[in-house]
């Protein structure tokens, strides 16, 4: 991740097709994930290419589409309590684990060992392992909460049924050894099983190659997997071109143009409103320290943005800007998110790439962004000090400093593991001794003026 001083983007517009979207905000989730950048759009090529060859008809195809660029979207929401019980970073816990064949219940048991209070002390790891041990039900919990969310997230962005289901069943398992309900063959949706497998097909090519995923097709054939769509798999291995085209550092482009959808899907602005709010979900759901971060933030920048005079247009951008302000924190472990004390040095650094991400995520999405620098700049400060570009007030746009003032007073009065939230007028009194040094004088008085005399939970 680099940290060149990012420049405006330009050509934004309010309605752009549902795969531009999808597909440039699906690295998100791939952070959430710790995988590699393009896993899903990698995933969604292989998963689409399987259901052609399936023989699926143009409506179920979109179907598939839309289920492969969101079949993480429940994935943050599980990921603080799999910190937790693993005592470890969840970046490095979940795919790592994501390999383990779970029918193998010796290599099971010593992948949890191995990643359990990875670089605590001997005790601390068998504590870890034997809580995670004793809890019989916790895979089918984690797996139940990230897909029911991931599907809940389906159908609020007005997506079919028939993807809601894959999303819901992307982890059940041809054997009926799957979760969250233990389904077994032909009552898998034939949706969720080519999901399953093209994800699986991507971490292996990624790690071991054509030779080993090969291998894992082989050797999960009939129990992971539809025996007739390994065959199918196994042959698509054969089209060194179709390789070519996976490999391809472009291939988040490729992806967005394959949604095969009569009239091909768009979001308009309403549409547009719906997947910010969607991510802000998916933000927030990665701490229960930050449940509604997001979504506070985008209301007090709209009240400022009000009490200032900006128009409707620039008030939808701030809300926008709002609540995908802080999309880089799913790249930050849970372990550093939700730390009960003082951050070291080390994971002070980690907690300041976050902008980085939010920049190089926002301004790949057209749609998006305009207000990409933005809302990656709501921890620089008026005087230089802030982070991760240390920019002074000369390079801050009004939409920067107001993000800035929304961020500042949503944070320091909501609770966090290690102090509880300041009342209105403590935190009042700290925005006001920051004026003219790190935040903007109008945009905090602007604040002040409507938190003095509303509820600011009715804002």
């Amino acid at each position: 991740m680099h940290s060149t001083i990012p420049t405006q983007a330009s050509g934004a517009t309010d309605t752009v097709a549902v795969g531009d979207v999808l597909a440039a905000l699906s690295h998100a989730l791939d952070l959430t994930e710790g995988q590699p950048l393009g896993h899903s759009v990698r995933s969604c090529l292989i998963g689409m290419r399987l259901g052609e060859a399936a023989g699926l008809g143009a409506d179920a195809l979109g179907d598939l589409y839309h289920a492969l660029l969101l079949k993480d979207a429940g994935c943050s929401s599980n990921a603080a309590r799999l910190a937790s019980l693993f005592g470890s970073d969840d970046h490095v816990v979940k795919p790592r684990m994501k390999v383990v064949d779970w029918d193998d219940r010796m290599r099971l048991a010593l992948a949890t060992w191995r990643h359990s209070g990875l670089g605590k002390s001997l005790g601390a790891r068998v504590r870890h392992f034997v809580t995670i041990a004793r809890q019989e039900s916790m895979t089918r919990d984690l797996i139940a909460t990230r897909c029911e969310r991931g599907a809940d997230i389906a159908r609020r962005l007005g997506f079919s049924e028939a993807t809601q289901g894959a999303i819901r069943s992307l982890d059940e398992h041809w054997n009926g050894g799957g979760f969250p309900d233990g389904l077994h063959g032909d009552a898998i949706p034939l949706l969720a099983r080519i999901l399953n497998l093209a994800q699986t097909i991507e971490v292996f090519w990624g790690t071991e190659g054509p030779a080993g995923v090969d291998a894992v097709l082989q050797g999960r054939r009939g129990t992971w997997f539809d025996p007739s769509l390994v065959d199918l798999a196994r042959d698509l291995l054969r089209d060194p071109w179709f390789w070519e085209q996976v490999a391809d550092p472009d291939v988040t482009s490729l992806v967005a143009t394959l949604d095969p959808s009569p009239g091909a899907r768009t979001f308009g602005a309403a549409g547009l409103d719906a997947v910010a709010e969607a991510f802000a979900e998916i933000i927030d759901a990665k701490s229960p320290f930050t449940s509604r971060h997001s979504w506070g933030v985008a209301r007090y920048a709209v009240v400022i943005a009000e009490q200032m005079g900006l128009d409707a247009k620039e008030q939808t951008r701030l809300r926008r800007a709002g609540l995908l302000h802080d999309i880089g924190k799913l790249g930050v472990s849970s372990r550093i998110l939700d730390k009960n004390g003082p951050l070291d040095a080390a994971e002070r650094t980690a907690i300041e790439q976050h902008p980085l991400f939010t920049w190089e995520i926002l301004r790949h999405v057209a749609c998006f962004a305009d207000f990409a620098r933005q809302a990656a700049q709501h921890h620089e400060r008026l005087d230089g000090t802030g982070y991760p570009w240390g920019l002074g007030a000369d390079d801050l746009d009004l939409t920067s400093r107001i993000l800035a003032v929304a961020d500042t007073y949503e944070a320091i009065t909501a609770s966090r593991p290690y102090r509880a939230g300041m009342s209105v007028d403590e935190a009042l009194a700290v925005l006001d001794a920051r004026k003219w040094r790190h935040l903007d004088p109008h945009a905090v008085d602007a604040l002040a003026s409507i938190v003095s005399r509303d509820d600011p939970r009715d804002l």
